[in-house]
């Protein structure tokens, strides 16, 4: 096998990204932070991704995909064009989690990583990561909670990064203080790039997704259920 060839496509939160990666370098990439929905404009970009990075489908190795933490509707715009891609081309699917997206994008950090992602409703998705002997580890599972309860047991240098950070951040210097550091502004925003890199050894492993069970992981119910089981 040669150099894996991904096309990764990013659309967990108000941005929507589309990547193509050959082994560790980036072909091609197009992020937009337009409020109009995904559905839109993804998949003009993912033809224009592949236009620009000069590869057909088939020349591709796999699919990456953002699963959750993130919206309702786009995950599944997401994850649809993606199932879709690979229906038609045979190739296989790895799931990423966007919260480990995050992280990594903030991994040359030397303390606790905070991922957050605006889950709406006062609530933010997040996870907890640590760089140990250079590999990024995760602590905890990806959760949904009001951010002062995410934030609850944190008595350590820590890097906020993601949606959440931004919308919280008085907040969290608030309660933190200059325990608090936050990641640049531009690396917010999911990487479609970063969602390829993350998936890189499961395709090389084999140890891809099963592509009809293949499912967004949505961690809180969506707001239609919630709603019929608050009225």
């Amino acid at each position: 096998m040669g150099d894996m060839k991904i096309l990764a496509v990013d659309t967990a939160t108000k941005s929507c990204s589309v990547a193509v990666v050959q082994e560790k370098s980036l072909l091609a990439e197009i992020t937009t932070g337009r409020k109009q929905t995904h559905s839109k404009h993804l998949m003009e970009m993912i033809n224009r991704v592949m236009g620009l990075s000069g590869l057909s489908l088939s020349e591709l190795d796999g699919f990456a995909v953002t699963r959750g933490p993130g919206t309702f509707t786009g995950l599944r715009i997401g994850i649809s064009s993606v199932k879709g891609l690979s229906a038609a081309s045979g190739k296989p699917i790895v799931g990423v989690s966007s919260l480990d997206a995050l992280a990594v994008q903030a991994s040359y950090f030397p303390y606790l990583i905070c991922p957050l992602i605006d889950a709406r409703r006062g609530e933010v998705y997040f996870s907890r990561y640590r760089l140990r002997n250079g590999q990024l580890k995760k602590e905890g599972d990806d959760q949904v909670f009001p951010p002062e309860k995410a934030l609850v047991d944190l008595n350590e240098a820590c890097l906020f990064i993601g949606d959440g950070a931004l919308s919280y951040q008085q907040m969290i210097l608030n309660k933190m203080g200059t325990s608090a550091f936050f990641a640049s502004s531009f690396q917010n925003t999911i990487r479609a790039s970063t969602v390829a890199y993350l998936s890189m050894n499961k395709f090389k492993n084999n140890d891809t997704d099963d592509v009809g069970r293949f499912v967004p992981r949505y961690i809180r119910r969506s707001d239609a259920e919630l709603n019929l089981t608050t009225s």
